[in-house]
């Protein structure tokens, strides 16, 4: 089984797109992280991908700010205009949708979390410290989490924690039970200073159990999403950024 893992699309519509083209001829089935909206501007289109192409999906904190289910007033001044704009246009059967999510899920030995096990919506696991605790709360052979928008994958060996910021075509060998997290980083925003759209490539075996991760990066239109966020009023600095992945 091959697994398309996304997280945190954000609301931009071509670079989703481009990933779907990129998992289509390559993987079996898609889960994503959460975080579909915020930031960009097509919220319904990326809503309506997701919905029916991946089979596990879960809420990020900017879902369930979308949706009205946590308080989105901590959010920088950019983040909450984003999705202040985001509830205005959110369709009504994308709300529904939205609103049915969860911020976790269990897939056999993988804990899938948006932002951590400890806190699956909010905690970012952004240093060794972080993933540290994130392992050694959890059970599950493989951990898989967004939010940061940085890829990321790390491992417990011997109580020693390994690994860091995973670049483009980096391969782990996940085989053994051992102790990993993975983050695949953002489709839609990303933060690592490559624009490219990211996804992990996973592959597990017959009995679900996970084999091997392949870090994926794909070229989008970031023009058009730049002059999609621009047309719908949205702050300039949303735009500005997707040029240099910050």
């Amino acid at each position: 089984m091959r697994i398309g893992l996304l997280s945190d699309v954000h609301g931009n519509l071509p670079a989703l797109e481009a990933v779907l083209e990129a998992c289509s001829i390559r993987c079996d089935a898609l889960w994503c992280l959460g975080d579909t909206v915020g930031y960009g501007a097509s919220p319904n289109e990326c809503v309506a991908l997701i919905r029916d192409r991946c089979e596990v999906v879960l809420a990020g904190n900017h879902d369930l700010a979308a949706t009205g289910r946590v308080d989105f007033s901590t959010f920088s001044s950019d983040a909450g205009r984003a999705i202040r704009w985001t509830r205005e246009v959110l369709a009504a059967d994308a709300e529904v949708w939205l609103a049915g999510l969860e911020p976790s899920a269990q897939r056999g030995p993988i804990g899938l979390f948006h932002a951590s096990p400890r806190d699956p919506v909010w905690e970012y696991v952004a240093d060794a410290a972080a993933a540290n605790v994130a392992l050694s709360s959890t059970p599950h052979e493989l951990v898989l989490v967004g939010h940061t928008h940085v890829p990321l994958a790390t491992r417990l060996v011997d109580d020693r924690l390994i690994g860091g910021p995973a670049g483009a075509d980096a391969t782990y060998d996940l085989r053994g039970g051992r102790h990993t997290l993975l983050n695949p980083g953002s489709v839609g925003q990303p933060r690592d200073g490559d624009a490219r759209a990211a996804w992990v490539l996973l592959y597990l075996d017959d009995d679900g159990r996970p084999e091997r991760a392949i870090f994926q990066r794909v070229r989008y239109d970031v023009a058009a999403a730049q002059r999609a966020i621009e047309g719908a009023g949205l702050p300039q600095h949303l735009a500005d950024r997707l040029s240099f992945g910050m």
